[in-house]
């Protein structure tokens, strides 16, 4: 076991990217390293020594978009953490663990509810917890909503950071879209980070069909591996276009077209449009993909076609458990769509991730300081 540390190190976001609004010129934003005092933990907090972190296209929103943290930079960024109990209880020193990417205070009415997930004062490292995210050798979080690993059936401990958030917030978004056994599945943007793992989850909870659509067609028969029995390709195609392949593909296989429900994971435009476009009677629309853009839509459509349009946030602590069985039980592949580099790429992978857009695999850092 590791001795508890002094000292903190971190990559931390010094400055954001910004943009002049008069001139258009940008100024890239900037990472340091920086090393800071162990914190004097309070009572119900833990020290995590971190094993890996995922970089989400979360972490990319606050450190290009202009998507504002709740505690200001420098602070680090990060919040798919998976790593050991250093200090703090006695009874968790030692044991490894997923650290939840939104973790609620356990007291508002949201939380009494079952809304937690969305809970106002719920901490978030990487963005609310200080200075302190998973970009880092240590981060100090409440216990008690950590997931115990206690078996990790051969994976790397690193890896299964994307729990914290790639995997779990699938999980979230189809208990609030009240996925039932024999629902039938849109998923658009199903070849990214969010995807991939979106139609594995739905597959494995008894969706009895799964339409996976995104770009690229390489990655799309890849997704014919991973749930989706169906896929289309959206490369030079108009919605209507689109639309009528999912159509096409109804009558063929003799399914419904009503009742579906879509999951749309990119948070862009074109990717939420597609979705309100495919949206049909009494079926029912999941945002899951958050982005900066705005649509429009007349929305007594919905009115008319008795549907719904819901946003789902992170996922509730309690569920961490049921997703990470899901995945040691290999319901919920992860090995193909994770890559683990040095923690001191940072700012190269951030880079590299911003251009690509939908990189092949989901990026975890492992610490290296």
């Amino acid at each position: 076991m590791s001795a508890v540390p002094k000292t903190i190190k971190q990559w931390q976001m010094i400055t954001p990217t910004s943009v002049d609004k008069k001139t258009g010129k940008v100024t890239p934003g900037r990472f340091e390293i920086a090393e800071i005092p162990v914190p004097e933990l309070k009572e119900g907090e833990v020290l995590v020594e971190i094993a890996g972190c995922g970089v989400c296209h979360t972490d990319l929103g606050y450190f290009y978009d202009g998507v504002p943290t709740v505690n200001t930079p420098p602070l680090a960024l990060g919040h798919e953490i998976s790593g050991t109990v250093v200090d703090g209880d006695a009874g968790l020193i030692g044991k490894e663990v997923i650290v939840p990417a939104v973790m609620p205070c356990r007291k508002c009415i949201l939380c009494k509810t079952g809304r937690g997930n969305r809970c106002l004062a719920q901490k978030m490292p990487g963005n609310s917890i200080g200075i302190y995210g998973g970009f880092a050798s240590h981060i100090p979080v409440p216990s008690v909503d950590l997931c115990l690993v206690s078996d990790r059936k051969g994976y790397d401990l690193e890896k299964l950071s994307v729990i914290a958030d790639a995997v779990t917030t699938p999980y979230q978004a189809s208990k609030r879209a009240n996925l039932q056994p024999g629902d039938n599945v849109i998923v658009i943007g199903v070849t990214g980070g969010l995807g991939v793992y979106m139609a594995q989850t739905v597959k494995a909870l008894g969706a009895k069909t799964v339409v996976g659509i995104a770009r690229n067609p390489e990655k799309l028969k890849r997704a014919l591996e991973y749930g989706c029995d169906k896929v289309i390709s959206t490369v030079e195609k108009d919605n209507k276009t689109i639309v009528g392949e999912w159509k096409n593909f109804c009558k063929e296989k003799g399914i419904d077209s009503i009742g579906w429900k879509i999951f749309e994971v990119t948070g862009t435009k074109a990717g939420q449009d597609l979705a309100l476009d495919l949206l049909s009677f009494v079926g029912r629309l999941m945002l899951v993909g958050f982005g900066m853009t705005r649509s429009e839509y007349m929305f007594s459509k919905l009115m008319a076609l008795d549907a719904d349009v819901i946003g789902t946030w992170g996922c509730l602590p309690e569920y961490y458990p049921i997703v990470l069985d899901m995945v040691l039980g290999r319901d919920i592949v992860i090995d193909p769509f994770v890559e683990v580099r040095p923690m001191s790429t940072i700012a190269a992978t951030f880079e590299e991730i911003h251009k690509a857009g939908s990189p092949a695999k989901r990026v975890v850092l492992k610490p290296d300081f």
